[in-house]
């Protein structure tokens, strides 16, 4: 990065993703079962079955759901009695290709932490070895701000776990007020291909991201309060803003969210030489914690997800 603010170098971007075994997915402003099983190549059917619902129930704003993967998805319609089982002369490999497979899940992200009721972002700036100014940047806070319990934050990776983070979390999760903003807005594969060819990055590669990021919903924000289709930290935003947007984004666009992630993608090329492994592991790592530590194993688990997905995108 173009003489990158602090901030920009140690803290690393986290994004969600689509795996091989059920997993989590909290319900976001306005997604439903159709959504969330869309967003992960399966049926409306298959993620009601596995999560015990109906086809026709509506989600809860804030409640878990299961995303199974196809194999799993579809052991639970047979259980529900909604397919039969498989011919027993059909070979197991032959069933496989007839529908994709389920997106691979993200690994946990890097330094995500819900505050708890007597933290303080001083205290949790000291504790992860950063300034005030650095973490309030990075998470679009206001250093001088109180700071709420619930909120969800991003600390540096690797950093060791706040004093209070074996507490229960808070019921209520709070996202800070930056940009850019979670809207419910959903692109396609085309807008960030789109998107990609305009700024000179492979567009399988850029859209593989997104999708394992967010499955293209620009409402998602994750547990460390990165945001929409790109899931793009406020300080990351800001920093594309400053230094590598050609024009004012708009917050609030989805397109623009994906802008901000394509641009900041390609400078990850740049920076790494072209390896599109290692701009894939620094956009998930952040390449300042890349470089001084090394790849970490969910960052090995990322880097082949997004090459698994690539393959779905235009190779």
């Amino acid at each position: 990065m173009r003489l990158a603010p602090l901030y920009a170098v140690v803290f690393a971007l986290l994004f969600t993703a689509p795996s091989i075994a059920a997993v989590p997915h909290v319900v976001q402003p306005g997604e439903t079962l159709w959504s969330i099983a869309a967003a992960n190549n399966l049926t409306t059917r298959t993620v009601a079955a596995f999560n015990g619902l109906s086809e026709s129930s509506q989600v809860v704003l804030g409640s878990t759901i299961q995303v199974p993967s196809t194999v799993e998805g579809y052991a639970a319609l047979q259980s529900a009695g909604l397919v039969g089982s498989a011919p027993a002369s059909a070979p197991a490999a032959a069933a496989a290709p007839a529908a994709p497979a389920a997106a691979p899940s993200a690994p946990k992200p890097l330094g995500g932490y819900t505050v708890r009721p007597g933290d303080t972002l001083s205290g949790l700036a000291a504790s992860s070895g950063v300034s005030v100014g650095d973490m309030a940047a990075m998470n679009g806070l206001d250093p001088s701000g109180v700071l709420l319990a619930g909120t969800v934050l991003k600390l540096p990776t690797g950093a060791p776990a706040p004093a209070r983070a074996s507490q229960p979390e808070p019921a209520k999760h709070i996202v800070p007020a930056a940009a850019p903003e979670p809207t419910a807005t959903r692109v396609g594969a085309t807008d960030v291909q789109s998107v990609a060819s305009q700024h000179g990055v492979s567009p399988s590669l850029a859209t593989a991201i997104a999708y394992q990021e967010s499955g293209f919903n620009n409402a998602m924000v994750s547990s460390a309060n990165a945001r929409g289709v790109m899931q793009v930290m406020p300080g990351t935003w800001d920093y594309v803003q400053q230094n590598l947007a050609q024009r004012e984004l708009n917050p609030n666009s989805a397109h623009d969210n994906v802008t901000a992630g394509v641009l900041y993608l390609r400078q990850l090329l740049n920076q790494t030489g072209g390896d599109e492994s290692a701009a894939i592991a620094a956009y998930y790592q952040g390449l300042g914690a890349l470089r001084s530590r090394g790849v970490f194993d969910d960052t090995k688990r990322y880097v082949a997800n997004v090459q698994a997905l690539r393959g779905r995108f235009g190779g």
